[in-house]
């Protein structure tokens, strides 16, 4: 955006197996089947692409999530997938979820190289710390790492991958085939890193990519991940339930971005949201009832004990929830606990209804109406200060994304709130952001031995 260009908001299509409804697999409109089709993939995200959507994003975990007895889980290693889809798309973003807190920074950097230049410029990377257990379990580990050391770790994993993507400095290929030279390796450096987690020589073994670096996105919302996402954050995928949360947590977070040397225009904000589209409202809300209906109470239980680090197993399902722990003693995803927790006691849920509120979104904001309120609802939230744009997250697949590009996209087109044609070829060109400076060319006395 400049000056005189209006400002426009950027979608996201959060990509989840059957869609996001807990339930959705057990709908006529959804194809379960195809969850490990390659081509099913492919076909949403063509879809994204012809929406003129920012990008794509999968999630991921590092363990089996939820009870699989009763929902569709599992499926495609992301950055694997996103490299498939990289072949058959050409401008819509790629991007993946990977863990600082079981991975290595090398190897992470080298496959988001990698996936940067296969898909010529559209990587983006989901920064996560993991936040089950079951994760730790799946490494050789009986606990999880505290929450607070989990950012620790991260903070010094994403400056050591930062750095191994500028250890090839742009114009390090020579490509002189009449003197032999393939690089100049005065321009290829190690990185010498040495740190409390991590030693790293460097360089990487692959060259500096289209975009310089992946777009770095970041999930988390509680203290140690907003101010993580105000230090690294390109973009942020939050979760609200109301326009005043989203507008408090906006500003609380571009407000923090100054003490790390930022501006507000360098990070954007993606609420999540979960649109059930009817061409009526009554036929919207039939779909949402309908899903609500195929939901397996035992399923949303587990979920719900998850989220709440309680275990809520033989509770009276028309019940209220029970005492909680405080958030400061809930080692997992400590801003989902709270937004629940808060959820359930502002309205006065039981479990069977609060199960029911959360199988569409699992927190993020559900609302079900036709294509007109739900994009009323996008530009409320983009025009009054609680969004730069949404993540978009489809209840049932393939036909909620469908319905969305198909129905919403046209009138915010119409409404000169969203594009109309690409006019970038790389993720962060989508995104309005610039692509990164290479950080130890510029000081090349600390930068590094070269090679």
């Amino acid at each position: 955006m400049t000056a005189t260009s209006p400002r426009r908001l950027h979608l996201n299509a959060f990509l989840m197996n059957a869609g996001h409804h807990d339930a959705a697999w057990r709908h006529p409109r959804t194809q379960p089947e195809r969850v490990t089709d390659l081509r099913y993939f492919q076909q949403l995200a063509l879809t994204a692409e012809r929406g003129l959507f920012d990008s794509v994003f999968l999630a991921d975990g590092l363990a089996l999530w939820g009870k699989v007895r009763h929902n569709v889980l599992g499926g495609f290693e992301p950055l694997t997938l996103l490299s498939a889809l990289a072949a058959v798309t050409e401008r819509v973003g790629l991007i993946a979820t990977v863990s600082t807190t079981f991975n290595e920074p090398f190897h992470t950097a080298r496959k988001f190289a990698s996936l940067d230049h296969i898909s010529s410029g559209r990587a983006g990377w989901n920064i996560v710390t993991s936040g089950t257990v079951n994760e730790a379990r799946n490494f050789g580990q009986d606990e999880h790492l505290e929450h607070a050391l989990r950012y620790e770790r991260a903070r010094e994993f994403v400056d050591v991958a930062t750095r191994l993507w500028d250890s090839w400095e742009d114009d390090a290929i020579l490509l002189d085939r009449e003197a032999g030279v393939y690089a100049d390796t005065a321009k290829v450096r190690e990185i010498n890193h040495r740190g409390e987690y991590f030693g790293v020589q460097g360089p990487l073994n692959v060259p500096r990519t289209p975009q310089g670096y992946p777009l770095l996105v970041q999930a988390g919302s509680s203290e140690d991940g907003k101010e993580f996402a105000a230090r690294y954050a390109e973009a942020v995928f939050t979760a609200q339930q109301t326009l005043a949360d989203g507008q408090a947590f906006y500003k609380d977070l571009k407000s923090r971005l100054v003490r790390h040397g930022r501006t507000e225009e360098q990070l954007v904000v993606l609420p999540g949201i979960a649109p059930v589209i009817g061409s009526t409202e009554a036929e919207a809300r039939t779909l949402e009832q309908e899903l609500t209906e195929l939901q397996v109470p035992e399923y949303g239980l587990a979920q719900l004990s998850a989220m709440l680090g309680t275990d809520l197993t033989g509770l009276p399902l028309d019940g209220p929830l029970p005492e909680l722990p405080e958030e400061r003693d809930i080692n997992g995803n400590k801003s989902r606990f709270t937004l629940v927790a808060e959820l359930a006691r502002r309205d006065g849920l039981t479990l069977r209804e609060l199960i029911a509120r959360l199988g569409a979104g699992r927190g993020h904001r559900v609302f079900a109406g036709t294509p007109e309120q739900v994009a009323d609802q996008l530009e409320e939230w983009f025009t009054q200060g609680a969004a730069d744009g949404f993540n978009i997250m489809p209840p049932h697949l393939p036909g909620g994304l469908e319905d969305f590009v198909d129905h919403v996209v046209p009138i915010l087109q119409r409404r000169g709130l969203f594009r109309t044609e690409y006019t970038g070829r790389t993720l962060r060109e989508h995104y309005g952001l610039p692509r990164p400076a290479n950080r130890l060319a510029a000081a090349t006395a600390g930068g590094g031995r070269s090679v």
